[in-house]
């Protein structure tokens, strides 16, 4: 019986191989989605039993779901991880230390490389350009799921900072130069103005922050995170423009127009 299982699992994963490399972006988008809520639900879970076994109630029912939803998470990750590896952009951010084939299938059925001449493009469309305000009773003027995949590659980098990641590196110094921005009182106008736009208790960490003219730790870890992570994007926005067009794309424009930065070539980055 044991041999009979093995077979039919074999046979399963060859024809989920086959089926995964013509998957849509919007199968896709789907496969991504489903793989975060059920791992969330999973952690959930786990946490769960682990309070239950410390009680002493019975949770077998609950070990076996738990066991279930590990299975269908492996498989829909086998599943993304063949749909990047037929695709250029795709190996390309697998290559890259912090991502995987979830974060990789995301971004290829997110992001249309014909709609994004310049990295800009896709940085607004993630939510990162921090000029764009979504007012009361407008359309979000950003993609809410690439949103929430492009913080997950923030603390990706994040986690794995001190394990030879050129982005987590980036993450660290870019952290270590905003601190001492704020500490210098750099951001002393931006801690007035969040002051005046939202009512923080007195007692909270954030306000006591502010009112000494700086940025709380989290704001500034958001800010590092975020420089890595568009960084990110403008060399995954170079190599998909580069697999489509057959040529180099344009500079980002804080770089070709107000030269703010030296460029870093995706080569650079490994």
């Amino acid at each position: 019986m044991r041999e009979l299982l093995e077979v039919i699992e074999k046979r399963g994963r060859r024809d989920l191989k086959e089926a995964s490399e013509s998957l849509s972006k919007q199968e896709v988008r789907y496969l991504v989605d489903t793989y975060y809520m059920m791992q969330e639900d999973r952690i959930r879970a786990a946490a769960q039993i682990r309070a239950m076994s410390e009680t002493g109630e019975p949770h077998s029912v609950l070990e076996w779901l738990l066991e279930q939803s590990q299975i269908l998470e492996d498989q829909i990750k086998l599943a993304l991880d063949v749909y990047t590896m037929f695709d250029p952009v795709g190996k390309w951010s697998r290559s890259i230390k912090g991502i995987g084939p979830v974060i990789s299938a995301g971004l290829l059925a997110h992001i249309d490389i014909t709609r994004a001449p310049t990295v800009g493009h896709i940085w607004r469309y993630a939510g990162l350009d921090p000029t764009v305000k979504w007012g009361k009773g407008q359309k979000r003027p950003w993609n809410a799921r690439l949103k929430v995949l492009c913080y997950k590659i923030g603390e990706s980098f994040v986690k794995v900072k001190n394990r030879g990641s050129f982005y987590g590196e980036v993450y660290a110094e870019r952290k270590a130069l905003e601190q001492q921005r704020n500490e210098a009182l750099e951001f002393k106008d931006q801690a007035e103005q969040a002051l005046q736009e939202k009512n923080y208790g007195k007692d909270t960490d954030a306000y006591k922050w502010y009112k000494k003219g700086m940025l709380p730790p989290a704001r500034i870890h958001a800010r590092a995170r975020r420089y890595a992570v568009k960084l990110f994007l403008s060399h995954w926005h170079h190599i998909a423009y580069l697999n489509h067009y057959g040529e180099e794309p344009p500079l980002p424009y804080p770089i070709a127009i107000q030269g703010h930065a030296h460029y870093i070539s995706p080569e650079e980055a490994k």
